[in-house]
């Protein structure tokens, strides 16, 4: 763990067990690499944290990080929110303005659960993914996107890919490389670190 925490930019990361330093040799290997990854993790693993390790450690570290919560983003507005909209592109369109992708430009667009996308969103998605192109809503021109994309999932998407609820597709082109971030049953060694970080948190927010 001490080579890579050495080679990355990582402090944010606690821990010294053998699964984490497993993991971060991934992100050393994936870090500098310009192509898509799916992270994967129960809840609360740390995983949009991850994605900015990577993020900060890649060559588009001096670019923007634009963060997604698919969990939130209704499919009626999935594509204003994303890709933008020009004026009187709908009915609330009263100015220009720029979605996601545009804001993440030149830097990496980080879709956090990635799962709760529905079928029609996912469709719009996997054009993006594909082609690294997009129409803003209302605009007839092409735009080209200069972006990384990382998303994240606590849900087994092979098993949604199985059920019909997730587009095979769109899972296989978002797990060009996938990295697995293991829960604390297995990172044991790492509850004193992590201990000892959040009770200096506490002390320093609490005077």
């Amino acid at each position: 763990t001490h080579e890579v925490r050495q080679a990355l930019h990582i402090p944010e990361i606690i821990g010294r067990s053998a699964a984490l330093a497993r993991l971060l040799h991934s992100v050393r290997h994936v870090a500098h690499l310009d192509v898509d990854v799916l992270i994967t993790g129960p809840s609360g693993t740390g995983k949009s944290m991850l994605a900015r390790a990577i993020a900060n450690n890649s060559p588009r570290q001096g670019g923007p990080f634009v963060e997604v919560n698919c969990a939130a983003m209704q499919e009626a507005l999935f594509e204003n929110e994303l890709f933008g909209s020009e004026r009187g592109a709908h009915s609330t369109a009263t100015r220009r303005a720029a979605g996601k992708v545009a804001a993440a430009e030149g830097g990496t667009l980080f879709l956090d659960e990635i799962a709760e996308l529905s079928i029609g969103s996912q469709a719009k998605l996997l054009k993006l993914i594909e082609e690294r192109e997009y129409h803003p809503l209302g605009s007839a021109s092409t735009i080209k996107a200069d972006v990384r994309i990382m998303s994240a999932t606590n849900a087994n998407l092979k098993k949604l890919v199985e059920d019909k609820r997730f587009r095979e597709d769109l899972y296989y082109r978002l797990e060009v490389l996938p990295l697995e971030v293991p829960g604390l049953d297995v990172r044991v060694d790492d509850i004193p670190d992590l201990v000892e970080h959040f009770v200096a948190e506490a002390c320093t927010r609490h005077k």
